[in-house]
């Protein structure tokens, strides 16, 4: 006895159970899609960070050396004017304390340059030692001409974090309806069409056709209450997700308000800086025509020079700091584009 054909079984989906766990399966895959998007943005983030980090370190270690090549002009005037006797010991010894003082202040520098150039070679999959990252500085960032003070708050949606939260509602929202249709019975249509016969060679005569057509339909008699009781964790999960993605926004306004006001800051900060170093500029460069000509001693040159040297110092590390808090910015918009900022060095 010889039988063959086809059986098909199809789902009538009365109260969209298939079709609530299809949406489920989507909203998860989205939530996936947003969760890469927030990795790639945060190993941005972090590149970026570092190559400042190592811009800012360099621009300070040549300020210091420029300061230390200074100290060290100082010395050697300080011992011409010994040898001429109108220098004495004390002015030599004040000028070698600080030459010695600010060549201290190299080596934290230059571990810092060490730790980022380490730091940017593990982020782009390379061990220190096979690859280095190119001699970034301050001067290959530039800035948008024009930061705004205030943004439209449909930027900060574009932030993956956001966008992935939305994705897990979704996905919550859906298992509600999942769990709904489970307390529902589940309603089948099954279809056959068969060919019967004694030989093979009879199988496909028309006069040997069978067919049957037949609905199921499924119900769960006693569940102890267990498919309600997941209906109602489905609703909890979802209220849960909910605050959650409550909290995403908050936590994402409040994180572009920080930058803005940060920026807002910077850009006195940076003023303020640049006006101290033109004020200590001028402030060294009386100081040591006061001394060429005999008004005053060696001791306020190295003073003036001290002053000189933390401007300098505050000046490099407020543009530092200033490109740093741009970076943020974006990363805080979800790197939604201002004005495109240019970086030359690649």
């Amino acid at each position: 006895y010889y039988t063959v054909g086809p059986s098909v079984t199809f789902p009538l989906d009365l109260f969209g159970g298939g079709r609530r766990t299809v949406e489920e399966r989507k909203a998860y895959l989205d939530y996936q899609h947003f969760e890469l998007d927030a990795a790639y943005q945060s190993l941005t983030a972090h590149v970026v960070a570092e190559a400042l980090t190592l811009a800012d370190a360099r621009a300070q270690v040549d300020t210091l050396n420029a300061i230390i090549a200074d100290d060290q002009r100082n010395v050697d005037l300080v011992q011409a004017s010994i040898v001429s006797g109108s220098g004495t010991k004390v002015q030599l010894v004040s000028a070698q304390s600080q030459l010695a003082e600010d060549k201290t202040l190299l080596p934290d520098l230059r571990q810092r340059m060490a730790v980022a150039r380490h730091a940017l070679a593990v982020l782009v999959g390379k061990a220190p030692a096979e690859w280095s990252p190119p001699a970034f500085a301050l001067e290959d960032f530039t800035l948008p001409g024009e930061i705004p003070i205030s943004l439209p708050s449909d930027l900060v949606h574009r932030r993956p974090d956001i966008l992935a939260a939305e994705a897990q509602l979704h996905v919550a929202s859906a298992a509600i309806g999942v769990a709904t249709a489970n307390l529902y019975p589940k309603l089948d249509l099954t279809g056959t069409i068969t060919q019967q016969a004694l030989t093979p060679g009879g199988l496909f005569n028309s006069v040997n056709n069978a067919w049957s057509i037949a609905a199921g339909l499924t119900q769960p008699l006693f569940n102890g209450g267990r498919l309600s009781a997941q209906r109602r964790a489905a609703i909890d999960n979802y209220q849960a997700t909910l605050a959650i993605y409550r909290q995403t926004i908050l936590t994402a306004f409040g994180d572009v308000a920080d930058r803005l006001q940060a920026l807002s800051n910077d850009a006195d900060r940076l003023k303020a800086q640049a006006e101290a170093a033109d004020t200590a500029a001028q402030s060294l460069d009386l100081a040591r025509r006061s001394y060429q000509a005999g008004n005053s001693g060696v001791l306020d040159v190295i003073d003036a020079e001290r002053r000189y040297a933390q401007a300098q110092l505050g000046l490099a590390h407020a543009k530092a700091q200033r490109l740093m808090d741009t970076a943020q910015l974006y990363l805080a918009l979800g790197g939604s584009p201002i004005t495109p900022a240019k970086v030359d060095a690649k």
